[in-house]
């Protein structure tokens, strides 16, 4: 079978129909088969992977397909919100073969050197700055107030810049997004500042930092690669976590098979999050591929340098994956909420870490936190990559600074400062020097 993406076949990922009910628009794309034809944008078309099997053959498979998005972008308008998210940077994305092994090694080295524990503990200290914020009110907004903004204050931190710099991050990468151009350029002259600062500072004195690690790792970034190295990760990493600790609180606050069993401690935080991840893929489409030459997948005839996308979301939902089927999904992890094969998330256990850490230390001072809406009036933003909650309005019995027991502020004023990372020993130096 051939398909050639036309606005005849494809199914349209990028309005209010497909925001409010994704999985019709998955149930429509399997009816052409294991691989479908998506409209990601206004005239813009995409072969679609819907199916478990073949998208793991695709992710798997890097003889055949290659991530270098060059030859496809004059077709992507400037002003289109899919340009940002396939705009070309020498960063591990994009690379194919020894280029990407080299570039993604600095990551996995950096990655490696991160306490677990440290970083559980930035993460605790940047929630209870947040709940000190609404805790007191009884009621919030779990994205805008708490899901949103923790992972870029804690990402501000992993790259070695201080407290001030994490909280202006918010603003600016919604405005570099926006659809208004003065607003939109506005947003980028800041990141790029953003950006310049964070360079210059680690490149005068290094730090216990990962943008330190980046620049110093004997695989010899340029300045280029390091910030594109930060622009990816941060761009991809916050987004992410920011939509799993936000789906996840929704399946909690609305389920009582986890929400009761959570306060009572039956079940820990791990399941709400795996069962996020399989039905309401933070990520939901994405990993860009394009074909060498001309191939047949899995049926379909797809012409050399046509896009191909692979939608987690439809796989992991996938009725033909032989995918155990119970309410939790307890034990299996083989979703592909942050994909597989050589470009699987290098940053996977970094963010279920702060997930699990946000919404532990959100329940823990919340513990009768609930919806102030039913769980079919919220919404989600248009757009056919990520699943983004506009709002997740919540209500819990107001917290005072002088309330008994541990509180935001308690803990927050007797607990240490904590470190970005322990300090290198010699055996980790030599690791990633062999490296």
């Amino acid at each position: 079978m051939s398909i050639t993406p036309s606005a005849a076949t494809a199914v349209p990922l990028h309005g209010a129909a497909h925001a409010a009910d994704p999985q019709r628009s998955y149930e429509l794309l399997r009816r052409q088969g294991p691989v479908g034809v998506a409209e990601i944008d206004n005239g813009l078309f995409v072969h679609l992977v819907t199916d478990y099997q073949a998208a793991l053959d695709l992710l798997q498979d890097t003889a055949t397909w290659t991530k270098d998005t060059r030859s496809w972008l004059s077709r992507v308008p400037e002003n289109s919100p899919i340009r940002p998210l396939v705009e070309w940077r020498p960063s591990l994305f994009f690379a194919d073969g020894e280029e990407h092994a080299h570039l993604r090694k600095v990551i996995t080295d950096s990655f490696a050197l991160l306490d677990p524990n440290d970083v559980r503990v930035l993460t605790f200290r940047y929630a209870d700055r947040l709940l000190q914020d609404f805790a007191d009110a009884g009621t919030v907004d779990l994205v805008g107030q708490y899901a949103r903004q923790l992972p870029l204050m804690i990402f501000n931190a992993l790259f070695g810049m201080a407290d001030e710099h994490g909280a202006p991050l918010v603003g600016t990468l919604a405005a570099m997004v926006d659809t208004d151009p003065g607003r939109k350029a506005a947003g980028t002259e800041a990141f790029g500042a953003y950006l310049g600062t964070l360079y210059q500072t680690k490149a005068a004195q290094r730090g216990h930092d990962l943008t330190s690690w980046f620049i110093d790792h004997p695989n010899g970034l340029s300045p280029e690669e390091v910030m594109n190295q930060v622009i990816i990760l941060l761009g991809a990493g916050n987004e992410t976590t920011a939509n799993l600790i936000a789906n996840t609180c929704v399946r909690m606050l609305s389920d009582d098979r986890y929400f009761g069993t959570l306060t009572t401690g039956s079940l820990p935080v791990q399941h709400a999050i795996d069962d996020a991840l399989w039905h309401d893929s933070p990520l939901a489409n994405y990993s860009f591929h394009f074909p060498k030459e001309d191939v047949t997948f899995h049926g379909t005839h797809i012409p050399a340098g046509s896009p191909v996308m692979v939608s987690y979301a439809a796989a992991n939902t996938c009725p033909h994956a032989g995918i155990p089927t119970d309410g939790y999904r307890s034990g299996s992890k083989a979703h592909l909420a942050f994909a597989a094969g050589p470009h699987a998330c290098p940053a996977r256990d970094l963010a279920l870490l702060i997930a699990t850490a946000a919404i532990e230390r959100l329940t823990s001072y919340l513990p009768d936190i609930e919806l102030a809406v039913e769980p079919d009036q919220l919404t989600y933003r248009e757009g056919p990559v990520h699943r983004t909650l506009t709002s997740l309005p919540a209500r819990f019995t107001p917290l005072t600074p002088d309330a008994e027991g541990a509180t935001p502020w308690s803990r927050s004023s007797s607990s240490p400062e904590p470190t970005v990372a322990s300090s290198p020993t010699a055996g980790d130096r030599a690791s990633v020097t062999a490296s």
